[in-house]
């Protein structure tokens, strides 16, 4: 029997897939005149502070699909809150009262 613990859950993260672009110093170097080297990374906020995590190539698509994760989520609570608010102003047009007391 598996236990619920040990059950692995798909990652899920919040920010934003970013592409950072510099230069190496070395003055032999190609990004010297002009072509940068690029590396991939996951940017969030975190105790309301900017974070980076350069990630490897091997991590982006992973994380894309995490990212997606989230926003699939995101918009699933977000429809939800949406119907729950139209189903509160729908009983308090109607007149029906939840508390049992007269309006």
């Amino acid at each position: 029997m598996v236990c619920i613990a040990t059950r692995s859950r798909p990652l899920v993260l919040r920010g934003t897939l970013t592409t950072f672009r510099r230069r190496c110093g070395k003055a032999a170097c190609r990004c010297a005149t002009g072509e940068r080297h690029e590396s991939p990374a996951l940017t969030f906020t975190e105790d309301g502070r900017t974070k980076t995590i350069t990630l490897s190539a091997a991590e982006v698509r992973q994380v894309e699909a995490a990212l997606a994760r989230y926003e699939a989520a995101r918009a699933e609570l977000e429809a939800q809150a949406e119907a729950g608010l139209a189903r509160l102003r729908s009983q308090r047009r109607d007149g029906a009262d939840t508390t049992g007391r007269r309006r």
